[in-house]
């Protein structure tokens, strides 16, 4: 049930993200709630399913992008990897590693999209797509990482419910 249920949630995420997210950009910077997402999601307690998440997500994103479809997909991979190291050193406080994780993560996402777009023949100065791009993006995940964290881990606790003892 668990991963059955990131097909709904990405899909109604791609269409927000693409129909109203990248229409409010700050500069030419907008947040990925994909990203947001997977990282949320991996940071909860009871959740088994990151990597199966993080395939979904990056395959669905992958289908919608103008980037090759295995950019997103290694990126939010490589992402994942991340996460379930950081909450295996920093298990005790979850928001200290969404932050850190979305930082993180936000900058090697953004990076590895720009230096993809640079290889197959756009010219990205690189001071300009870190200060108009990469940099925007990163203030708006990290502006959008508790509420992220929050929801995600509501649903998280609807699907995995603690077991009550008797």
């Amino acid at each position: 049930m668990a991963t059955l249920i990131a097909i709904p949630i990405f899909s109604l995420l791609i269409i927000l993200q693409s129909a109203i997210v990248s229409r409010l950009p700050l500069l030419q910077g907008t947040p990925d709630l994909i990203l947001l997402v997977i990282i949320a999601w991996g940071l909860q307690e009871r959740v088994k399913s990151a990597w199966q998440w993080s395939i979904i997500g990056g395959l669905m994103i992958g289908f919608v992008s103008v980037i090759h479809f295995s950019i997103p997909l290694i990126t939010y991979l490589v992402i994942t990897v991340i996460v379930l190291i950081i909450k295996q050193r920093i298990w005790q406080a979850p928001i200290l590693a969404m932050f850190v994780v979305t930082f993180i993560g936000s900058l090697f996402n953004q990076s590895v999209s720009a230096i993809a777009v640079s290889i197959s023949g756009s010219v990205l100065p690189v001071l300009d797509t870190l200060r108009l791009i990469i940099l925007p993006s990163l203030i708006l995940n990290l502006i959008l990482a508790v509420p992220v964290f929050a929801i995600v881990r509501d649903i998280a606790e609807w699907v995995h419910p603690e077991e009550i003892e008797i």
